[in-house]
């Protein structure tokens, strides 16, 4: 049985967009998506678990998405839904706090479970930059609600669903952001959210060349590579995209192997919905092996090339 009447989610990315859809379904009974895009993309979110589709439209060359924030703001005035679900983007979490503030409340942001008692709804959320978790009970108003990656998983499309698409007319806002200029940046295509097992690699890499012989073992471990801060924004050793922590990529795989890390708080916030935690390092000392599941004391640069023998030979 549904606990909310009308759910409506905002993505700024379709691997959201399906996970948000899903999480809409479990609480709501009706499940509607705010999407700028293509009209397929509208049409995707419905096969996706949409009822509803309120279509901004595509994205004129001169707007951003924060330009719709009093559009977004309008309809959530007049539908009056139960809760907002957001996807935590950087530009997502900056629009859920400016919708926030123009209903008058506080969006929950970093949500990372949101459970069901009776017919009340509860969200558990990360405060003090992950360091603690929060409970706190929605009120009878629109909630506004970030939620992590992996707190809801997405249903399989059914490309014969129905649903209805409504064309949003833009509202002006009072102040525009004016875009001055557009680079292109270059990412790496990886999306460790989405990642059962996850190899992260920290300080303890002596040189870049070595990162070869860690992606060696995360192939044969079907695992996606992660670093801490350092080694993405110190060292420049792997993209941004691969940092793992409290401002970078938010995990729950079913397996981490940290790999010379010696976890302090901010890296661990990303990896503390993680299944299981293995850990190796040379200093008995470190705080991860305070979290992990398994440790072992030593020299990764020994105990690596024995890993890869032993999977290779079960290959």
């Amino acid at each position: 049985m549904s606990i909310l009447k009308k759910v409506w989610i905002l993505a700024e990315k379709q691997i959201g967009l399906g996970q948000l859809c899903a999480g809409g379904r479990q609480l709501g009974e009706e499940v509607s998506a705010i999407l700028w895009g293509e009209k397929e993309e509208a049409d995707k979110a419905i096969q996706m678990g949409a009822d509803k589709v309120y279509w901004l439209g595509t994205l004129r060359l001169e707007t951003l998405r924060e330009d719709y924030v009093e559009t977004i703001l309008k309809l959530l005035q007049e539908e009056k839904p139960d809760a907002l679900l957001v996807q935590p983007t950087k530009r997502g979490k900056l629009i859920a706090g400016r919708l926030a503030a123009g209903l008058e409340t506080s969006a929950l942001v970093d949500a990372v479970e949101i459970l069901t008692d009776g017919n009340k709804v509860q969200i558990q959320h990360m405060v003090y930059g992950g360091a603690a978790f929060r409970t706190e009970r929605i009120q009878p108003q629109t909630a506004i609600i970030t939620v992590g990656t992996g707190v809801f998983t997405p249903l399989a499309e059914d490309a014969g669903r129905q649903g209805s698409i409504i064309k949003v007319e833009f509202s002006e806002p009072a102040a525009k952001i004016k875009l001055l200029e557009k680079k292109s940046k270059a990412s790496s295509e990886v999306n460790l959210n989405a990642a059962k097992r996850v190899v992260g690699i920290g300080r303890g890499l002596a040189q870049q060349e070595d990162l070869k012989m860690v992606e060696e073992l995360a192939g044969l471990m079907e695992a996606e590579v992660g670093c801490s801060r350092p080694v993405a924004e110190g060292m420049n050793w792997l993209p941004k995209e691969r940092y793992i922590g409290v401002s970078g990529a938010m995990l729950k795989p079913d397996l981490y192997l940290a790999l010379g890390i010696s976890g302090q708080v901010q890296h661990m916030v990303g990896v503390n919905q993680a299944k299981a935690i293995v850990a190796i390092n040379k200093d008995k000392a470190a705080p991860i092996f305070s979290q992990a599941d398994y440790g072992i004391v030593g020299d990764f640069y020994k105990i690596l090339p024995s890993l890869i023998e032993k999977f290779k030979a079960e290959k």
